[in-house]
């Protein structure tokens, strides 16, 4: 499984696993594959800080990735005191009304749980991307930075690629990813409709491909050439075959790895989490494309709480970063609950496929596997 990309990053197979897990990423990395941490649960750049140092000292000096939330155009957002004063009364009294509804009880007292919502500011991204810049530096193993809203700002893009730290975006139409090339992103991430997180409207089998031939030949402003990674129902070893069969130079994975053993977020004892016992219940059909996550649309797990906000007299989401504010603490409620029917968790529809807990390392084998299995019955084709 070689392409440019396992050549310009140094790794085994070009398979970038996205992760909130440092666990799973650390995991991914060792693997072979290219482990991505997303940074948004982090409030504070020092939290960050100490969290890379475990990475390094935890991938056996195999290179990853970070993956920030950051606008391409700078937002005039002001404290968070101003932004929680933006938000309506009548929706804070709708949360709070629908978390008891779900017998979802309050954080307990003192609790410092991190609500994980300032890591949504653009102020905050950027102390995301200053620490990421001092490890790249300090240790050479962050190769990659991926910004979950598009392109980064021209000067991000810029400082990343002064550091020889590739930059991605993700992309869910073709003039999105005809934007991240001109703005000098190196790699596109061609997110379908069927993807976990915040995704467009256009299905991955027809998108892949028409990003591939929207940039195809483009150099970016690092000097090499601009490719894809396909992103969106990649779950198994035959759609990475897909994938680059249709011209992708590799895939980005998210929700594949919410079933990983080495997945420790929310965890309360033995045996899988409360949002793994979700994931592990649900079918494909057991998503939804909503706002409610964090003001732009996002695929979420179908729960009783997505469902309280499609019911009538409900309110419409706010826009980002008000709804993700307001939301936090419901979200951290919520994951201290030990509800499967209640979680608030971004998963594709390929959710349908993750059936047991298994370690990193067997599912980047079960990947493999499957790939190889897929391009022989194709070469058998042309026999």
């Amino acid at each position: 499984m070689k392409t440019v990309l396992t050549e310009r990053f140094g790794i085994e197979y070009p398979i970038f696993g996205f992760t909130p897990s440092e666990h799973v990423a650390a995991a991914i990395s060792r693997a072979g594959g290219l482990g991505v941490l997303g940074c948004v649960r982090f409030n504070e750049a020092e939290e960050l800080d100490g969290v890379l140092e475990w990475m390094h000292q935890n991938t056996d000096g195999k290179p990853f990735g970070v993956d920030i939330v950051m606008p391409a155009k700078i937002p005039t957002e002001g404290s968070k005191v101003d932004l929680d004063a933006m938000i309506p009364p009548e929706h804070r009294a709708f949360v709070e009304r629908t978390l008891e509804d779900l017998g979802v009880p309050p954080l307990p007292d003192g609790s410092r749980m991190n609500t994980g919502v300032l890591g949504w500011l653009h102020s905050v991204a950027r102390s995301h991307v200053d620490v990421a810049m001092e490890h790249a530096d300090k240790y050479g193993q962050i190769k990659l930075i991926a910004n979950a809203l598009g392109s980064p700002p021209e000067d991000v893009i810029a400082k990343s690629h002064q550091h020889g730290v590739q930059v991605a975006a993700l992309a869910g139409a073709k003039e999105h990813a005809l934007s991240h090339v001109s703005a000098g992103v190196d790699l596109v991430i061609a997110q379908g409709h069927e993807g976990g997180g915040h995704t467009g409207e256009v299905t991955s089998v027809v998108l892949w491909p028409e990003i591939v031939d929207a940039i195809s030949g483009v150099k970016t402003t690092s000097g090499e050439s601009a490719e894809v990674l396909a992103a969106g129902g990649v779950g198994s070893g035959r759609q990475i075959a897909a994938a680059l069969a249709m011209g992708a130079a590799g895939v980005w994975m998210g929700t594949y790895w919410l079933t990983a053993q080495e997945y420790q977020l929310g965890h309360r004892g033995a045996g899988p989490s409360t949002v793994q016992q979700a994931l592990l219940n649900a079918t494909s059909r057991d998503t939804v494309r909503t706002r409610i996550y964090s003001g732009k649309p996002a695929r979420l797990l179908k729960t009783k709480w997505t469902q309280a906000w499609e019911a009538a007299g409900a309110p419409e989401a706010l826009p980002m970063p008000l709804q993700n504010l307001l939301v936090g603490e419901a979200h951290a409620r919520i994951s201290a609950s030990d509800d499967p029917e209640v979680v608030a968790m971004p998963a594709g529809q390929i959710v349908g496929r993750m059936n047991a807990i298994t370690p990193v390392e067997d599912l980047i084998n079960g990947l493999v596997s499957e790939y190889t299995a897929a391009v022989e019955r194709l070469e058998r084709t042309l026999r």
